[in-house]
């Protein structure tokens, strides 16, 4: 059911593995985590400016923001799970995954030619096609080339390198705009050049061999074996009925934007607090984990979202706790989150299923913060930002509750 580890010495033979503190995780995950960290640089400096510019600069309602923010969660739900059919029937999950990375670059210099809201909304919708594409075999790789037990740690790393990304990434679109006299455009030209280059490096540094003795195509576990696994089929649940309630953190940082009265400029530097502490905080979380279980942290991260948002609803001076705290905690939810659900799901699935297993549980969670974020865009239109931000603290805090009752992870565990 799982590769040995000879399996994953044999991956990471290909990839020089890294020095210090990373040498724990094979080159593969770093290679990987690299390509990530130049992606997100790119990816980043958009998602930093868009949601002024979409609202602010392009006059877009926050309704149909809100259907726009769930689009990146949810609208490729159905090619994740085609991509990670075709990664795990080929076994090409650097092909499928970089097909991905290159839509998404493309769809970068795309934004330089749409000027509506929603003809950016379809180049948007077209770059998340290509991280839906990208994802699950991405996530494979790293889950193929380790062991069962230590599945948290190499997460952690790779979300580690991957944060480094999102942390310069804002900067970046800051810089950018400060010295650009047509900002926007400058922040898109520059997003596209640097994803071009993870596409490149991903090409040149990731290496994926197949298993010894085994031809590259061979027969498949049918896809309906993964309705039998039961772990699977808990967590699924479980991200879905959390992900229903996920503030997104555009939501979040505009609330805090108008909460600080912050001008247009410094906008792009909200998500740095969160992006340096999910940089710091990835791989402690993905080490603890492993060792007291990969559920009880998945939950730990959903209750500092919900600190996020109660600190947001609490009145107090827009002061140090607040400018502080709200971007700490999401980036502590991001690190208990993020890369922990992938790493309790791949020891449940069958080396020939991982990636289909993954897109699966990725596509759960996706459709549910595809709900969660029109709820979200409609109650702020309906009955303003404080209600839909209380709603969905209530929300969380029910479903937090619910699960930590019914045990809903109880398969989240260390391996």
């Amino acid at each position: 059911m799982y590769l040995s580890t000879s399996r994953a010495a044999d991956v990471s033979a290909d990839t020089p593995a890294p020095k210090g503190p990373l040498r724990a995780v094979p080159g593969t995950v770093f290679a990987l985590g690299l390509v990530s960290l130049v992606t997100d640089v790119s990816a980043e400096m958009v998602t930093a400016v868009l949601p002024l510019y979409l609202m602010a600069g392009l006059g877009m309602s926050p309704l149909a923001f809100g259907a726009l923010d769930g689009l990146h969660q949810g609208a490729t739900a159905l090619l994740r799970l085609a991509g990670g059919r075709i990664s795990d029937r080929t076994r090409r999950h650097k092909l499928v995954a970089g097909t991905g990375y290159a839509l998404s670059a493309v769809c970068k210099a795309a934004l330089l030619a749409v000027t509506t809201p929603w003809s950016v909304a379809a180049v948007l919708a077209a770059d998340r096609t290509g991280k839906g594409l990208r994802t699950a075999p991405r996530d494979a790789l790293i889950s193929l080339s380790v062991p069962p037990g230590t599945q948290g740690r190499a997460f952690g790393v790779h979300r580690a390198l991957d944060t480094a990304g999102a942390l310069l990434g804002p900067l970046a679109a800051f810089g950018v705009l400060w010295v650009a006299v047509d900002g926007y455009a400058a922040v898109f030209t520059v997003s596209a050049c640097v994803a071009v280059l993870g596409v490149v490096m991903l090409a040149l540094f990731v290496r994926e061999a197949p298993a010894p003795g085994a031809p590259r195509a061979c027969a498949q576990p049918p896809v309906r074996s993964l309705l039998r696994i039961a772990g699977l089929r808990r967590l699924c649940l479980t991200a879905a009925v959390l992900g229903l309630f996920t503030v997104g953190d555009a939501f979040l940082y505009l609330l805090l934007q108008r909460r600080l009265d912050l001008s247009a400029a410094y906008f792009p530097l909200l998500p740095v607090g969160t992006a340096a502490v999910f940089l710091l905080a990835a791989v402690p979380a993905g080490r603890l984990a492993d060792r007291v279980g990969r559920g009880r942290v998945f939950l730990g991260g959903h209750a500092a979202l919900l600190g996020a948002c109660l600190l947001l609803l609490a009145p107090l001076p827009a002061g140090a706790l607040v400018v502080v705290g709200v971007p700490a905690l999401l980036g502590l939810f991001y690190a208990a989150t993020d890369g922990v659900l992938m790493a309790a799901a791949g020891p449940l699935l069958p080396a020939g299923l991982r990636t289909t297993g993954l897109a699966v549980l990725q596509t759960a969670q996706a459709l549910a913060r595809f709900g969660g974020s029109v709820l979200f865009g409609a109650a702020w239109t309906v009955w303003g930002p404080g209600a839909a931000l209380a709603g969905a603290a209530g929300g969380l805090l029910l479903s937090l509750s619910a699960v930590s009752v019914l045990g809903g992870l109880r398969a989240g565990g260390p391996s």
